[in-house]
């Protein structure tokens, strides 16, 4: 599996047996917090299966979701590399298997493959990318244009529509653009009117480009 992730795909054999024999694997049950926002913590998790959310609150405790991440992806990155306390808490969406690797064997990885650190480094700015990306749209568009940036985001083509393989409540949605589960449902039930969308057991289809 750590083949096909494209952090170790520099990696050769020998190297790549060397992180499964140093990785420890885990398993978490459904809405388990592997850890939270401030937590010490200098590990890189690795999700085999199941998925996993990473989430802040606001002073009012309301949950923001920040990014999701499913099979093949990974997080902690960060704290894996400088030590710091963690920026988010982690909380499995479902059942979920993962590799944890320890900062020193973590860093033993990156200090003998230059390659491996270029292609974190790409990770890094592309989710630098995503986040300025998420600021500017709250920042600068109206609810029913955040929905439609994170419904055309998510979907993933399927012959000629795009469905979203994630299936996703109206407060997850609401969670992840920083509205209220009120206004996304408004949204989504205009859009749903309208021909643009269309659900079955919350998986959504797009039919129609959403404007």
């Amino acid at each position: 599996m750590l083949k096909d992730i494209s952090l170790f795909s520099c990696l050769d054999d020998e190297a790549i047996r060397h992180v499964e024999r140093v990785a420890l694997r885990k398993r978490f049950p459904k809405n388990t917090i592997v850890f939270s926002k401030g937590d010490e913590s200098d590990s890189l998790y690795i999700v085999e299966s199941g998925k996993v959310k990473a989430v802040i609150h606001d002073e009012e405790g309301k949950e923001i979701v920040l990014s999701v991440f499913g099979a093949g992806e990974y997080f902690g990155e960060m704290s894996a590399i400088d030590g710091v306390p963690r920026s988010a808490t982690i909380m499995t969406k479902e059942a979920t298997e993962m590799l944890i690797i320890h900062r020193d064997d973590f860093k033993r990885s990156l200090s003998s493959s230059p390659d491996m650190t270029f292609n974190l480094l790409k990770v890094l700015l592309e989710r630098l990318r995503r986040a300025n990306q998420k600021i500017e749209s709250l920042a600068f568009t109206n609810v029913y244009g955040r929905v439609a940036n994170l419904l055309t985001q998510l979907a993933e083509p399927s012959g000629r529509e795009w469905v979203i393989q994630e299936k996703m409540t109206h407060q997850e949605i609401a969670n992840m653009i920083g509205s209220s589960r009120e206004m996304v449902s408004k949204i989504v039930g205009e859009l749903v009117e309208a021909g643009y969308i269309s659900i079955e057991k919350k998986q959504i289809t797009i039919r129609k480009k959403l404007a």
